[in-house]
C-alpha cells in the first residue's frame, strides 16, 4: 500500500508535468526563466514568434537575444529583480502592477534579430512564489500587436498631417505651438516662427492650372521641411499657399538665415511662374518673428501677430523678401514709406 506522503509527491509531479506540457502547447507565447533568470521552459509559439528554437535558450539568460540587438532586461527580468522603476528606461508603454504578486504589463517594439524584422510587442509578466512566499519562477507571456499599431499609427498621422505636402496640418501646428510656447516660458529660452507665402500663388494656378498649382506647393513644402533640422522643430501647411515653421530655441537673427536659406533654396529651383504681375519664376515671402516669453504672456498670440504682421509687410513691401518683426518700421522708414497697417492678428485656432 503506497503510503499518502509517496501517493501525495506522485500526485504533484505528475501536475508539474501536466501544467509544463500544457504551456508548451499553449497557443500564446510564453517563456518561463527562473529566480537566477534563466529559461526553463521556452514554448513552441515563442519559438515561432521569435524565430528562435528553445534549445538555443533553454538554460541560458540569453532570452533577450531573441528580441534585441544589444543585450537589455526582458520585462521577466524586472519582475525577478523587482525593478519596477527601470520600467521607463526600457519600454515605452508600461505598467507595474504592485507587489500583490500580478507583476508588470509593457508594450514596445522589438527587433526580432532572428526574423529581421520589427514586431510591436505587448507583455505580461508575473512572478509564482512558493507557499512560503519564495520566487520560483517567472512566466512572460506575449501578444504581437504589430498590425494594430501600424493601423493606429497610419489613423494618427491622417489626423495630423497635410493630405497634399504631408507636412504636419493646422491642428498640429496649434498644438506644438502652444507646447513650445509653455516650454520656452519655463526655460526662459527663446523661440522662433517663420510663416512662409508663395508669391502670387493665385496668378499661378490662373496661368499653369491647379495640378501644377498643388505640384508646385508640394515643391516649396519639401523645401521648408528639410529645414526643420532639429528634433523639435515643426514644418507645417498653415493653409492655401501658406506654411508655418517653429523653431525652437532659436533667435530671431538665427531665424532669419534659416528663412533666407529657404527663400533662396526656392529661387533655385526656378519654377516657371510668368503670369502678368509676378515675375518668371516662383519666390516667396517670408515673415520672421522672434520672443523669449515671458509671466505675462499667457500665449503665443503675441509670436502668431509679429509673424504675420512681418510676412503682410513683406508682400507690401514687394515681395520675394524676408521681413522680421523687429525690423517692420524700418524698413518702411528706409524707403520713405508710413508703416504697413497693422492685419488682423492671428489666434490659435
Amino acid at each position: 500500500m503506497a503510503r499518502p506522503e509517496k501517493t501525495s509527491a506522485k500526485i504533484v509531479d505528475v501536475a508539474d508535468s501536466y501544467a509544463v506540457r500544457l504551456m508548451q502547447h499553449l497557443v500564446v507565447p510564453t517563456f518561463v526563466i527562473d529566480p537566477k533568470r534563466r529559461v526553463v521552459i521556452w514554448n513552441r509559439a515563442c519559438e515561432r514568434l521569435t524565430g528562435v528554437a528553445a534549445s538555443e535558450v533553454i538554460g541560458t539568460t540569453k532570452h533577450w537575444q531573441a528580441f534585441y540587438e544589444t543585450k537589455r532586461p526582458c520585462l521577466a527580468d524586472l519582475v525577478a529583480l523587482d525593478r519596477p522603476e527601470q520600467l521607463p528606461e526600457f519600454y515605452s508603454e508600461y505598467a507595474a502592477r504592485g507587489h500583490n504578486g500580478l507583476g508588470f504589463s509593457a508594450e514596445n517594439w522589438c527587433v526580432m534579430p532572428k526574423l529581421g524584422n520589427q514586431l510591436y510587442l505587448a507583455i505580461d509578466a508575473g512572478p509564482i512564489h512558493d507557499e512560503a512566499g519564495h520566487l520560483i519562477a517567472v512566466v512572460e507571456t506575449l501578444r504581437d500587436l504589430t498590425d494594430q499599431k501600424r493601423a493606429e499609427t497610419a489613423l494618427k498621422e491622417l489626423a495630423t498631417k497635410d493630405g497634399l505636402t504631408g507636412l504636419s496640418n493646422r491642428r498640429s501646428f496649434d498644438q506644438m505651438l502652444m507646447a513650445e510656447w509653455d516650454r520656452a516660458q519655463r526655460t526662459q529660452k527663446p523661440m522662433a516662427l517663420l510663416f512662409v507665402d508663395v508669391d502670387h500663388f493665385k496668378l499661378f494656378n490662373d496661368r499653369h492650372g491647379h495640378q501644377s498649382g498643388d505640384e508646385c506647393l508640394r515643391t516649396v513644402a519639401a523645401v521648408v521641411s528639410r529645414h526643420a533640422v532639429r528634433p523639435l522643430d515643426l514644418a507645417s501647411r498653415y493653409g492655401g499657399e501658406e506654411f508655418a515653421l517653429i523653431l525652437p530655441d532659436m533667435d530671431r537673427d538665427a531665424a532669419c538665415a534659416v528663412a533666407e536659406q529657404i527663400r533662396c533654396a526656392v529661387m533655385a529651383l526656378r519654377i516657371a511662374h510668368g503670369a502678368i504681375g509676378a515675375g518668371d519664376h516662383v519666390t516667396l515671402s517670408i515673415g520672421v518673428a522672434g520672443h523669449i516669453p515671458g509671466e505675462a504672456d499667457g500665449s503665443p498670440d503675441r509670436l502668431l501677430g509679429a509673424a504675420d504682421e512681418a510676412l503682410y509687410a513683406a508682400k507690401r513691401l514687394g515681395r520675394n523678401r524676408i521681413i522680421c518683426a523687429e525690423r517692420v518700421l524700418a524698413e518702411f522708414a528706409e524707403l520713405g514709406r508710413e508703416p504697413v497697417p497693422t492685419p488682423p492678428r492671428r489666434k490659435l485656432a
